[in-house]
């Protein structure tokens, strides 16, 4: 059987997990949601609650909150079914996103970022459970870039949306609506599966064993890499370079198309190079590309390092496929609750820190950015795999 061969009936398996519907679908709901509120937060920051970078890095901060505190997701599934608690976390962030118009101030913005984002974390955490236990590890890299590919797609079609709706409604009408679409699917998903059992019994307690070290520490810098880009790069684009709703929305569809065709070829990397080689790629060229936002005062230079700091993030799906390699089955979901609340560390601290750098000069948070990148270079090697 030849590799394509191979790859064929691996995803045709996949396709037939019982898993496989429900986590697309919840995946898709998730991504659209955070595709929305990204897409719409700047310019109702900027333009309505009329704030500044201490104020957007504030309110950056008090979104990652809710992923430090997902260690206490092992708690919470004493009482709830993994998936079913899956469903409520995504209804969760469908309410928080339908208040978000309703309180164009500094506080209520961070009121109704934290309600939001709690129902995204929580999400985010038991769906990389699961996926990690209802999938092999050759699925599981297929299946992660899946939902990346078809969030390309579904994030297009939101960004066409917002882009013309903008035009005629208000970002509060947006907002509400995005919030009720959000909490009718998650509200169907809840019903969609009845059961959906482990095929491990997960440890319901929280867990830090020294073998997984490496995990937590990439888990930890990917924290801090992923907010230089979320939260400063976007927010240079607005506040430096004057761009509109409608301009940063033509950005999000460029990175959605190219994440639809380029994703599925990192999960193959993945495979057949490991992640080690993946990982070194992302970080390699991360370090010229937060370079870059720092040296060049270019809004078209800035939007050129911005898609591609957006590919090469889907390397990142490599951290999670090392630690289902070297994982005890029963493992995966305390585990992973456990290094998403790292991983959330640098998230909480680093917009805060980075705002009030900011104001001393927008260019330190992407220096710090390409040192973030070195660090991360450097673990990455240490990555081995006994197969």
């Amino acid at each position: 059987m030849t590799e394509k061969q191979k790859r064929k009936e691996l995803l045709k398996n996949m396709q037939k997990n019982q898993a496989y519907p429900f986590l697309i679908l919840l995946a898709l709901v998730s991504v659209a949601g955070l595709q929305a509120w990204r897409t719409m937060f700047n310019n109702f920051a900027v333009d309505e609650v009329l704030t500044n970078g201490l104020g957007v890095g504030l309110t950056q901060s008090i979104r990652e909150l809710p992923g430090f505190l997902t260690f206490l997701v092992v708690y919470l599934l004493l009482w709830f079914k993994e998936h079913r608690f899956a469903a409520f976390s995504v209804m969760l962030m469908g309410a928080g996103m339908a208040l978000t118009g309703f309180f164009p101030t500094l506080s209520g913005l961070l009121i109704t970022t934290f309600i939001f984002s709690t129902g995204f974390h929580y999400f985010e955490t038991v769906n990389q459970s699961l996926t990690l236990q209802h999938f092999s590890t050759d699925e599981s890299p297929f299946m992660l870039a899946r939902v990346k590919s078809y969030s390309g797609i579904v994030n297009i079609v939101v960004g066409v949306l917002i882009f013309f709706l903008a035009a005629y409604f208000s970002l509060k009408s947006m907002y509400l609506t995005f919030g009720i679409l959000i909490l009718i699917l998650a509200f169907y998903a809840l019903f969609m599966k009845k059961d959906l059992p482990s095929k491990v019994v997960q440890t319901k307690k929280i867990l830090l064993k020294k073998k997984y070290w490496l995990y937590y520490v990439l888990s930890f810098l990917s924290g801090a890499r992923r907010q230089i880009f979320i939260v400063f790069a976007v927010f240079m684009l607005v506040k430096k370079y004057d761009f509109s709703v409608q301009q940063v929305t033509i950005l999000f569809i460029v990175n959605n198309l190219l994440t639809f065709f380029i994703y599925p070829y990192i999960a193959r990397g993945i495979r057949r190079f490991g992640e080690r080689t993946m990982l070194s790629v992302e970080y390699g060229s991360l370090l010229f590309i937060f370079l870059g936002y720092a040296f060049f005062e270019s809004p078209v230079i800035a939007s050129v390092l911005y898609v591609l700091d957006h590919v090469f993030f889907g390397c990142a799906m490599g951290i999670n496929t090392y630690f289902q390699k070297i994982a005890e089955p029963e493992d995966i979901a305390p585990s992973i609750s456990t290094a998403y609340a790292i991983n959330h560390i640098s998230a909480v601290i680093i917009p805060v820190l980075g705002g009030g750098l900011w104001l001393l000069n927008w260019r330190i948070p992407f220096i710090a950015g390409s040192v973030l990148a070195v660090a991360s270079f450097i673990f990455v090697q240490k990555i081995k795999i006994n197969k």
